[in-house]
């Protein structure tokens, strides 16, 4: 009988290779991707995970394009910043912003990891977690204005692609997942440090351009973000026994406003 595939398996290694982006477009952003079909298994989220820099330099593009066009319709800086932030989570279903809240609640609760999974779990925000929005969020909307008003656009998309970049330091082999079940069952240790190393030359290297005056500063800006993703997860992975999804919005938040602020200076 003919192979559905391919006599040379073509077809199939070329599903394989757009698994990732298509599943990391459909976890990462509203826009109408379908799923690859089958079951979602942790080699299929390796993959997705490896590609979330990518979704994030679209991202990026989309918030550079955003500023540009609020700046040029006679918005203040500050506020197209934080309309700015507002659609991005909106295009990012507010995932990241509640895994950022969920987080700091868990970190800044008494008791074993159990008791702080659980505080994650209960769904609302209590004072950490509304804190932390307050300060990440106002952050990365007031220096992505600034970033906008210097027309330093490549620094905008940058910072927001490097928070994705941070995702896969998180996900390094390594770190175990707080439960088996979960998005953090899927992803957590994935990453091989081959895919770390490429993703942190590729965002280094486009970081060139984010200062053109001083060109080593977008670089070492991506160093330290993704040096503190490493120590953030490190972190979380002992308070509560290992990471959740809740921890990888956290690492997205706090990613790019550290970028986007340390690209101000």
């Amino acid at each position: 009988m003919p192979r559905t595939d391919g006599d040379d398996g073509r077809p199939h290694r070329l599903r394989s290779v757009l698994d990732g982006p298509t599943l990391a477009l459909s976890w990462l952003t509203v826009l109408p991707v379908p799923a690859p079909r089958g079951r979602i298994d942790r080699t299929r989220a390796r993959r997705a995970i490896a590609s979330a820099p990518a979704v994030g330099a679209l991202l990026g593009a989309a918030a550079a394009g955003v500023l540009w066009c609020a700046l040029a319709a006679g918005m203040a800086p500050a506020l197209a910043g934080l309309v700015t932030v507002g659609l991005l989570a909106l295009a990012t279903r507010g995932m990241h912003v509640d895994g950022l809240a969920d987080t700091v609640d868990g970190l800044g609760c008494y008791g074993p990891p159990d008791r702080a999974l659980e505080v994650m779990r209960s769904g609302g925000a209590g004072p950490f977690g509304v804190a932390a929005l307050v300060v990440v969020l106002g952050c990365q909307a007031l220096a992505l204005g600034v970033l906008a008003d210097a027309s330093r656009w490549a620094a905008i998309a940058v910072a927001v692609a490097v928070g994705r970049a941070a995702v896969v330091v998180a996900c390094r082999r390594g770190i175990a997942p707080a439960a088996a079940g979960g998005f953090g069952g899927l992803v957590a240790g994935t990453q091989r440090a081959g895919m770390l190393a490429a993703w942190s030359v590729v965002a280094a290297a486009a970081a060139v351009v984010a200062v053109p005056e001083r060109m080593w500063q977008g670089p070492a800006v991506v160093l330290v973000v993704l040096a503190a993703a490493v120590a953030f997860t490190a972190h979380c992975a002992r308070r509560f026994g290992g990471i959740t999804g809740d921890v990888l919005g956290a690492v997205i938040e706090g990613a790019v406003a550290i970028a986007a602020g340390a690209l101000t200076l």
